[in-house]
């Protein structure tokens, strides 16, 4: 694979989650951080860049609100840009059109939040045929609670959607790992 026919998919990296009930940003300066890098790695050689923004009914996910932008701390120009009603980034969007009219045959995910729309593109973009790094370190999520009473950290969280992604529908990767096989092309 090389940078010419892998993409970057940065999955819901926007202000609508500092607005969300459930937000948390105690990990968000190490996840900025990665992403950041995810972000400008692609950009240094020359693999497109595609932003996805999660667009709702409700705050802090409308449009008119103005917070379905992209995240402060965080550079982006992407190539595209659309705008996802559902959790996968493939649904009811032209994204696979266009990674297809580009030859694109393996994507890189990360975004917000880990376990809901980066796993559930990550699993559609692979039944669709593509092959996909899963970037944890670059995604986001926040801690949740079962109907038990039990709270899964973030971390739990991380741990339990590396478990059922890696080597049925994704390669786990650092941002380093997805970006070295690249890096090394002229």
């Amino acid at each position: 694979m090389s940078a010419h026919d892998t993409a970057l998919i940065v999955i819901d990296v926007q202000e609508s989650f500092r607005h969300a009930h459930y937000w948390d940003g105690s990990e968000l300066d190490a996840y900025l951080s990665r992403q950041q890098a995810l972000i400008d790695g692609a950009k240094a050689v020359g693999m497109p860049i595609v932003q996805i923004f999660h667009v709702g009914k409700n705050a802090p996910f409308t449009l008119e609100g103005g917070l379905v932008r992209t995240m402060d701390g965080i550079a982006l120009a992407p190539d595209v840009t659309f705008h996802k009603h559902v959790h996968s980034a493939l649904v009811d969007t032209s994204l696979e059109t266009w990674l297809r009219e580009r030859g694109i045959r393996r994507v890189i995910v990360s975004g917000i939040r880990t376990e809901q729309c980066c796993e559930t593109t990550t699993r559609h973009a692979s039944d669709l045929g593509f092959k996909v790094d899963f970037v944890t370190e670059a995604t986001l999520t926040f801690p949740m609670t079962h109907a038990s009473g039990h709270v899964f950290s973030a971390q739990d969280i991380r741990i339990r959607t590396e478990l059922v992604l890696a080597g049925r529908f994704a390669r786990i990767a650092t941002v380093e790992q997805a970006l070295a096989p690249l890096a090394t092309q002229g």
